[in-house]
């Protein structure tokens, strides 16, 4: 009975299968190709590792995938919400096409969306003349390009995030707060807000992660000028071009250790979300019981 302590009981048979299946995606497609970057980042020595992760090149591109990456998570958290908020809530034309638009950035190759991104705000596109004429704002061949493109496929990871959490939300509680004469800033502040912010926060931490890896869509509008445009992947890329494998494999081993951080803190942030969650419906049935009134001994049927 011990042995089985980790067994799910199910209906259906096969748990050594695939649990055998599943150790065996894990080992050979995942853990595998983790070691053996690991493994290529301890053969160099300690000097050289701490040479180049902390090269003045490295760190100015640490510096702007980490900083792009955290303001387009921003946007994307108060952009996302607003728009996870009007596909939820209202009903308006053309509403299905919206929502189908979210996921476009999952199937479009991120190139396609780096050369489209290019072609419009370059100096000479559509939206990168006005803005250079109106504002002499240049997005093109900036880091504010590089903002645009991660806020472009960080976008559909908070919007499908916050929707389902929406979606639970109880209305009830908001229309009774609204009886009782709760403005809406308090229902948003003490109703919405409280319910959606783990899936809020998730999104987020999904939206940061997914920019700090970002390579496809970013090369082609950020221009790629060492010291000021250049982001770690493609500094990577540089190295493997350059037959520096070992400075490559450090590089790649501080994104993968960055990765690591990103996808615990995700795990930690929907752990709360669900425990939050289970204690607030099992506080709601004993709020019940204490609103229903005790009949008295005396008028109770016999």
């Amino acid at each position: 009975m011990a042995s089985n302590w980790f067994r799910q009981p199910s209906i259906l048979p096969g748990f050594g299968l695939t649990l055998g299946f599943t150790t065996f995606f894990l080992s050979a497609l995942v853990l595998l190709p983790l070691a053996a970057l690991v493994f290529k980042t301890t053969s160099m020595t300690w000097s050289d590792f701490v040479h180049t992760v902390l090269d003045e090149r490295a760190i100015a591109s640490y510096r702007l995938s980490f900083g792009a990456a955290l303001i387009a998570a921003t946007v994307n958290a108060f952009f996302g919400f607003i728009v996870a908020w009007s596909l939820v809530r209202y009903e308006f034309p053309g509403r299905r096409l919206v929502d189908a638009l979210i996921d476009l950035p999952f199937a479009l190759p991120t190139a396609v969306s780096g050369i489209a991104l290019a072609a419009v705000f370059s100096p000479t596109g559509w939206l990168g003349v006005r803005l250079q004429e109106m504002f002499g704002i240049q997005v093109a061949y900036t880091w504010i390009g590089v903002v645009v493109a991660l806020t472009l496929i960080g976008l559909p990871f908070v919007v499908r995030s916050v929707q389902p959490a929406l979606i639970e939300a109880q209305r009830d509680l908001e229309e009774a707060a609204e009886t009782l004469g709760a403005g809406p800033f308090h229902i948003f502040r003490r109703i919405i807000l409280p319910a959606v912010l783990p899936a809020l926060v998730t999104g987020f931490t999904m939206a940061f992660a997914r920019g700090i890896g970002e390579y496809g869509s970013v090369v082609f509008i950020s221009g790629n000028l060492p010291l000021k445009t250049e982001i770690t992947p493609l500094l990577i890329v540089i190295k493997l071009e350059q037959f520096d494998y070992n400075g490559a494999a450090a590089l790649g081993f501080m994104m993968l250790l960055v990765s690591f951080l990103m996808l615990f803190a995700i795990n930690l942030v929907q752990g709360w979300g669900r425990a939050r969650q289970s204690g607030r419906r099992e506080k709601a049935p004993r709020r019940e019981r204490r609103a229903v009134p005790r009949v008295p001994a005396k008028g109770r049927a016999r």
